[in-house]
């Protein structure tokens, strides 16, 4: 794709594609911080990769199949169980019609002498069932054409013979590292045949059970109903997925084709619906609309006199094949040398057929291919993509600022900067310029259709970024530029991904989702041909806290001190319990602030902060501290309460806290949001809190890191005292 120059008023609008699933959404849970942290570490000791992938839901095959071999038992898998809620939640739910007299049934009940694969794995292997998957079967098709990759998620050594307990497994590519999904082999049989993918084979179960893994690792069987087939290809090799819309198909999209399918590229098409109803309706020639096809071959014919390209086009179902020109027993064929005939003919597979180039071009709606990463086929590693992969999310108040339709908070989203180094070798014109390539992929959507979560609208804009520091770009900067290029629409599809061509320099990627607070993980890939360097954009963590106030008592005037002795009692000090009184009477005053007071645990973080005696209370001094202190930061939030509405957006906290010398990275504002906002509202009381514990754990830290080396050693005590009274 070339890129496109926006102009300053850029508005987005959004593309839907019309897939059979239900659209709905929910909220997903934040993941734990210890969690995460020790899930990057095991990343970068190579935990994810093709060579250690990790073990799904924690089941390691190898352990599991020994202990049903020692036990002589066959394999149950308890986290997939041959239950009604496996099969789905809505058609497919407990009780439904289509579920109604449902068994689950190994390979060895359903025939005599079953065979894992049957003559190696073919493309007929893969014959659709009652589920609405055909981009996943067309994606497996084009993964047969490949031994190589398809021993990488079908591993070697599975068989019904040797060692036999009733447990198989399968590896694949998930958001950004590789799974390991191990299965039982027990099936949902219906009025004695399989429900869903099964092998023209009756005795062969390899696709079968294919299909059973990858419905466990995204939750059910129903939740792979309606998709695209770069989804397959991408979770079949880890490569990275282009679309090309064929009414304004590139003049070489022969060679591109030719290339991919010598590369061993995986390649779908498809033909677009106007609505729900014209999915997979059937045309006039036998070609199914809404459904999903692999590319398995181009040719050149001798055709009286001319070449005649056609292109073998597979159609999962293995049935409904193309009646037009080049069909199997079409006329046209008796024009052709009848050796050259009877070899393209004869490699024909039920439901395979061929067509014109031409007739593909105008029948079909989309091409998709799958472009494999270097370590997939290292042989000719100089003509693949230099990849890096950033892992982040969007969430509610904090980096979910939607598209640039929503000025005020397109800035908080996540950004990445992409420095391009080097000018292509076979420029498409006299211009230098850097091929790349930006994916951008929404995670889990499948996982959690069964509560009502499906695909986000997505998208993202690249800006150039000349000369600015390499710091998260805040509201100002995008007010005064347009971006160079983006994706070509925001669409809800699992991936959006775009071909770019840009001058050598610095760009900045924002990736976003249409609508603003819409929650999600995320991968971004960086594909470059040239070399390149890449970095988030993310601000460090830094805290410009003013010097301790040298305040003495002689200082402090009679009014306050009249005050305080008003406020303190007898004992002349100030409790949690008298503070959080008193500060809620001088917040009641102030008309202006919207707050449900100050709680115990706010009051008791101020004590502990000022309480230089750990007396749990303060003193005269320390409550003239602290109360100028509070005054600081009631003049800060008003300034940032922008709406004049008493309280602040989480975006305004965000500013507010810089403003009072606090600089986050994303994670941390995360966390901040998280913790102290009301759906993305933060009155006085949370800011307050907020901006007291930042205080407290800066000053904790700066006291432990004496030698500025901004790392700290503590033992178990020393944590603990810190984060349980800090």
């Amino acid at each position: 794709m070339q890129p496109r120059t926006s102009t300053a008023a850029e508005t987005e609008r959004p593309k839907h594609r019309f897939l059979r699933s239900d659209w709905t959404r929910t909220n997903r849970m934040f993941g734990g911080v210890s969690e995460r942290i020790q899930k990057d570490r095991q990343r970068a000791g190579g935990l994810g990769s093709v060579q250690q992938a990790v073990q799904y839901l924690k089941q390691d095959y190898q352990t599991l199949k020994e202990d049903c071999l020692q036990n002589g038992s066959m394999f149950e898998d308890p986290m997939f169980p041959a239950e009604p809620a496996s099969l789905g939640f809505k058609e497919l739910a407990p009780h439904s019609a289509k579920t109604s007299g449902v068994e689950w049934k190994r390979p060895t009940e359903l025939t005599e002498e079953p065979r894992f694969i049957v003559d190696g794995a073919t493309r007929t292997d893969i014959c659709q069932g009652a589920l609405g998957d055909c981009w996943l079967l067309a994606a497996i098709g084009s993964l047969t054409l490949n031994q190589q990759l398809l021993h990488r998620v079908v591993p070697h050594g599975q068989s019904f013979n040797q060692e036999y307990s009733g447990i198989f497994h399968f590896q694949f590519w998930q958001f950004g590292e590789w799974v390991d999904v191990v299965i039982d082999d027990r099936l949902p049989v219906k009025d004695g045949e399989l429900m869903f993918v099964h092998s023209a084979e009756g005795s062969e179960f390899w696709s079968a059970l294919l299909e059973k893994a990858y419905a466990k690792l995204n939750g059910s069987y129903e939740a792979l109903s309606g998709g695209s087939t770069t989804e397959g290809f991408e979770d079949f090799t880890g490569g990275v997925a282009e679309m090309y819309e064929l009414k304004k198909a590139p003049r070489d999209l022969p060679r591109i084709i030719n290339k991919a399918l010598e590369r061993g590229s995986l390649l779908g098409c498809s033909i677009d619906i106007t609505s729900t109803f014209d999915m997979e309706a059937v045309t006039f020639k036998k070609l199914v609309k809404g459904h999903a096809y692999s590319v398995t071959a181009l040719r050149q014919v001798d055709y009286r006199g001319r070449q005649e390209r056609l292109i073998r086009i597979r159609n999962p179902w293995g049935q409904v094949e193309w009646t037009g020109a080049w069909s199997d027993s079409s006329s046209e064929w008796n024009s052709v040398d009848s050796a050259e005939k009877d070899e393209l003919l004869c490699k024909m597979e039920d439901g395979e057929f061929w067509m014109s180039f031409q007739d593909f071009l105008r029948q079909f709606s989309r091409l998709e291919i799958c472009n494999l990463t270097p370590d997939v086929l290292s042989e000719d590693a100089t003509s693949f993509w230099t990849t890096v992969t950033f892992e982040g999310g969007w969430r509610r108040g904090s980096t979910a600022g939607g598209c640039r339709n929503n000025p005020n908070t397109f800035w908080i989203n996540p950004q990445y900067k992409v420095t391009l180094l080097e000018e292509d070798d076979d420029p498409e014109d006299d211009e230098a310029a850097c091929s790349f390539l930006v994916a951008l992929m929404q995670k889990d959507r499948r996982r959690h259709r069964r509560h009502g979560q499906d695909m986000h609208t997505i998208g993202f804009a690249v800006y150039e970024h000349r000369g600015c520091q390499s710091v998260h770009m805040k509201k100002d900067f995008f007010l005064r530029h347009s971006s160079c290029a983006r994706s070509e629409t925001f669409i809800n599809l699992r991936e959006v991904s775009a071909r770019l061509r840009l001058p050598p320099g610095e760009y900045l990627i924002v990736p976003s989702t249409y609508e603003p607070s819409k929650e999600a993980d995320f991968v971004l890939r960086v594909f470059t041909e040239k070399q390149s360097e890449t970095e988030e954009m993310d601000d460090d963590v830094v805290a410009n806290i003013d010097d301790e106030e040298e305040i003495s008592e002689s200082n402090i005037d009679d009014s306050f001190r009249s005050m305080f002795a008003q406020l303190s009692g007898d004992d002349m000090e100030i409790s949690v319990s008298e503070l959080r009184t008193i500060l809620n009477r001088v917040v009641s005053k102030h008309r202006d602030l919207q707050t449900d007071g100050f709680s115990m645990e706010s009051s008791r973080a101020m004590v502990s902060l000022m309480d230089k005696d750990g007396s749990a209370r303060l003193g005269l001094v320390e409550f003239q501290v602290l109360w100028n202190k509070i005054k600081k930061w009631l003049g800060i939030f008003r300034e940032f309460d922008l709406d004049k509405s008493g309280c602040m957006s989480s975006y305004e906290m965000r500013l507010a806290l810089e403003n009072g010398g606090f600089k986050l990275n994303n994670k941390l504002y995360q966390m901040m949001v998280a913790r102290y906002a009301d759906n993305e509202i933060i009155d006085f009381d949370n800011f307050t809190c907020c901006v007291i514990k930042l205080e407290t754990m800066f000053k904790a830290f700066h006291q432990l890191d004496r030698d500025g080396t901004g790392t700290v050693q503590m033992n178990i005590n020393e944590w603990l005292f810190m984060t349980m009274c800090g």
